[in-house]
């Protein structure tokens, strides 16, 4: 229900809580419609309050009785929660309610999903099982007890008895309620064991539904490969005697890291060689680590408020990056790193919906799980890193996991360990934290006498909210190369912080070539007025993979922008240079396979608006097909031979060898169905025996123009799994011709498998369209309406995902002006809507007010 006046939260209102929890037991017994939570709750006044105010959150909850020390009272309950007189000292309170997890489609607190009890607490989730002081620096142990007719039943921490129709568990590790979880149902488990360097043994549990078991290897190795790299690196052992991971249909999130016992989207768990691409290997091994290492930078230690949710997921993401590197590429990992930061939180960053890394206020928490507290906060922790040296950091973490274990911290306490650790003085790195916006870094240069100079400025545009910038800490990787190639000057950091500062290198024999930023040392975005001549010399010739790739990508951004403005010709120098990179055998084939890529269209409308031209969405998208063409009229012979020459025989696994083998060959393979006509495409998808093929041929027969057959034939193979068909749905609206995009979902969403409940077909579909901006921005606003009328028929049953795809309009003001009053109409049809959901509201509002 929609509030007529949202209440604002604000970070500097934060008060301590009134009362402290000593310890929880928690009781439920089962039923779909009305569980019944029996709660008994030890308080005790906290000294570092003044207020003696008892007010536990709750919402949605039909209260049967409460007491205080045994004695029964009538306490004053709201919509939001329950109020009464207690002692000022310590005392029990225990309260009956109950609550409908058949009918909570919103998929927050207790829900059903296929007939399994399942729970998602973060971030405001447990004030909908019962009342609690539903807020993370409130840490308690929990005891819980559930009855129910189900064959496995499951909590937080370790099992401590079972009976006939009942189960008990015990985490002995104090825990805010956000990290509480509970699951129930007809489950089985791929089972193992993990030895910890200490030598405890650690039983662990993949449960899935019956019939998912032959999907759970690949996780459970993740796993193991997770908990040995986090004792390695960071020297943390896992401590307690069980780790249970649940695999649950439907899922607003990934994943959620709940204390023991990790409840993940099935997506992000379930993996095949049959039914999963090998980017759906990379990400489920990605989040199983994200999710494990959040037992220390997240559960151990957790976020004083939401406001400081960057301190863990950003910490946490970066933890998870570096893993992954350790395990596959870390240039191509580094790579993509940035094109995702780029395409989301630039994007964000660039809009209505910036924000600082730490927020100062909000309407709705669930609105703040974005990429600037995700990716940007990551990109925090590795400027950190780079400004203090590997060593410092590594004393740095120690002393945090030493002070601060046990207890819910904020950015203040994980910067002073820094300082502490290494006596530098990180008030205006802080500002990474406190201001919004994407830092220009604009570069000129001079040589003379041997002396090269580079001259930096920086400048953030305003924001919402924040119109003045105050220049930050901007730690830049450069490196210089001489005119045959080599390199003059190894990478060296130059660490800015005023708004214009100059750098000087000293005895260079010739003007240098400078490769600036190695690595994306700082999330910002370079100005630097250059040729294609040197964007093709550092192709060729940077060490820096990141700046290698960069070169390259702007040369094809360059090109591009040039056609789609000046209805230019392909760009001569990028065909040539992509086309000699392609043939370098001593790269590594992932990495060439990226290089192939071309910004997207999203990228290059943002270029164009930031140039000051109006972006055309369906001339980018011709632009981009004819670059395409040309570069298969050019590289038809070489694609062939990358395509053979890449083929991997042998049985399929998901190593980093194998992916980047198949990953170069399928970009081969998208080159030479623009010659053949999709012939190769189609004996590909015929002879496939793994789903990165078999969606590739796909894909490529989509692009072609002569993918029914395969379609229909793909989704008599595959409507068993409900995972496939979430490919299949998203590839038909992805390929889709700009004229086709809104008429496609639209028919896929009356297909007898799409549902509006379930999370993933949803995102699978809606999000399709989205993802499609040529599509989306038709002209003819079918796009803009398709969206918003499903969003607003998602909104009552499923705010949390509703209000997250609203996002898809939010750049909105940098088009015509013909399109900007349809997406208006169709936003301002959005909050017309009766009884708009808190989430929406607020998402909306940022949106259309921006």
């Amino acid at each position: 229900m929609k509030d007529a006046s949202p209440q604002t939260i604000y970070l500097a209102d934060y008060t301590p809580p009134a009362f402290l929890v000593e310890k929880v037991h928690l009781t439920f017994r089962l039923s779909p419609e009305k569980t019944r939570v029996l709660s008994k709750i030890e308080f005790r006044p906290n000294p570092a309050s003044s207020s003696r105010t008892f007010f536990l959150h709750g919402e949605n909850l039909r209260l049967i009785g409460a007491k205080i020390d045994g004695a029964a009272i009538t306490p004053q309950v709201t919509a939001e929660g329950l109020t009464a007189d207690v002692p000022d000292a310590p005392f029990t309170f225990e309260a009956e309610v109950e609550i409908d997890p058949a009918g909570n489609t919103a998929l927050e607190g207790l829900y059903m999903s296929n007939g399994m009890y399942c729970t998602q607490c973060e971030a405001e989730g447990f004030r909908k099982i019962t009342y609690y002081p539903d807020r993370p620096d409130v840490m308690s142990v929990f005891t819980v007890r559930i009855e129910g007719d189900m064959p496995v039943m499951l909590s937080n921490g370790n099992p401590v008895a079972e009976g006939d129709g009942w189960a008990e568990w015990h985490d002995p590790w104090p825990k805010p309620a956000y990290l509480f979880a509970l699951v129930a149902g007809d489950l089985v488990n791929h089972a193992d064991r993990f030895t910890t360097r200490s030598g405890r043994k650690v039983d662990l549990n993949i449960w899935v539904r019956p019939g998912d078991e032959g999907k759970c290897a690949f996780g459970m190795e993740a796993l193991k490969k997770s908990m040995t790299w986090d004792e390695e690196v960071y020297g943390r052992e896992y401590d307690l005697d069980l780790f249970n991971i649940v695999a649950v249909d439907d899922f607003n999130m990934g994943a959620m890291e709940n204390k023991g016992l990790n409840i993940f989207n099935s997506s992000c768990v379930l993996a095949s060689p049959e039914t999963s691409t090998d980017a759906n290997f990379e990400r489920i091994e990605a989040i199983i680590a994200h999710e494990y290492f959040h037992n220390w930078t997240g559960n151990r230690i957790t976020c004083r408020d939401w406001f400081q949710l960057c301190l863990k997921e950003g910490l946490t993401v970066y933890r998870d990056s570096e893993f992954t590197a350790d395990m596959r590429s870390a240039p191509v990992k580094r790579i993509g790193d940035v094109i995702a930061l780029r395409a989301r939180q630039f994007r964000e960053d660039n809009g209505p919906l910036a924000h600082p890394v730490r927020p100062e206020s909000f309407v709705e928490i669930n609105n703040f799980y974005t990429a600037t507290v995700y990716e940007k906060g990551a990109e925090l922790i590795g400027m950190l890193k780079r400004l203090v040296g590997d060593d410092a950091y590594g004393r740095a973490l120690d002393l945090y996991f030493e002070r601060h274990d046990g207890q819910a911290c904020t950015i203040e306490d994980w910067l002073q360990v820094f300082e502490d650790a290494t006596g530098r003085d990180l008030a205006q790195f802080k500002r990474w934290y406190t201001q919004a916006g994407t830092p220009r870094l604009r570069v000129s240069e001079d040589y003379e006498g041997g002396t090269y100079t580079l001259h930096f400025e920086q400048h953030t545009p305003p924001t919402p909210g924040q119109e003045v910038k105050d220049p930050r800490v901007i730690p830049i990787a450069v490196g210089l190369l001489g005119p045959n190639g080599d390199e003059i000057k190894e990478t060296q950091l130059l660490e800015m912080t005023e708004a214009r500062q100059s750098f000087t290198f000293d005895g260079l024999a010739a003007k240098p070539v400078p490769s600036i930023l190695r690595d994306f040392s700082a999330p910002v975005i370079l100005d630097r007025e250059t040729s294609n001549e040197e964007r093709a010399f550092l192709l060729a010739h940077d060490t820096d993979p990141f700046n290698k790739w960069e070169a390259g990508r702007a040369l094809a951004r360059n090109g591009l922008l040039a056609m789609i403005r000046e209805g230019a010709a392909p760009d001569a120098a990028y065909l040539d240079a992509v086309h000699t990179m392609a043939r370098d055998e001593t790269l590594d084939p992932a990495f060439r396979a990226l290089a192939h890529g071309l910004p997207s269209e999203d990228d290059l409308a943002q270029s164009l608006h930031d140039a000051g031209h109006t972006p055309d969405p369906q001339a980018i998208w011709e632009a981009l097909e004819t670059l395409r063409d040309a570069r298969a009229v050019t590289m038809e012979a070489t694609a062939r031979a990358l395509y053979d020459r890449h083929q991997v025989t042998a049985p399929y696994r998901p190593d980093p060898e194998q992916t980047g083998a198949r990953a170069l060959a399928n970009a081969a393979l998208a080159i030479l169905t623009r010659r053949d006509g999709g012939a190769q495409a189609q004996a590909q998808y015929d002879a496939a025996d793994n789903m990165t093929q078999q969606l590739a041929g796909l894909s490529c027969l989509l692009q072609a123009g002569k993918g029914a057959a395969a379609v229909q034939a793909f989704y008599e193979q595959w409507q068993h799994d409900r995972l496939v068909i979430d490919k299949w749905f998203s590839l038909q609206i992805l390929q889709a011709a700009p004229q086709d995009t809104a008429d496609t979902t639209a028919r896929l969403t009356e297909h007898r498998d799409f549902t509006i409940r379930n999370p993933n077909r949803f995102r699978a579909t809606l999000g399709a369209l989205a993802m499609s901006p040529a599509g989306f921005h038709h002209a003819s606003g079918k796009g803009y309406k398709t969206l918003a009328d499903w969003l607003i028929a998602l909104d009552p049953l499923n705010p949390q995902t509703t209000a997250r795809m609203c996002s898809a309009f939010e750049t909105w003001r940098r088009y015509d002006a013909d399109r900007r009053a349809l997406i208006a109409e169709q936003l301002d049809r959005i909050l017309a809507s009766p009884n708009l959901s808190r989430d929406t509201t607020e998402m909306v509002s940022r949106i259309r007010g921006g």
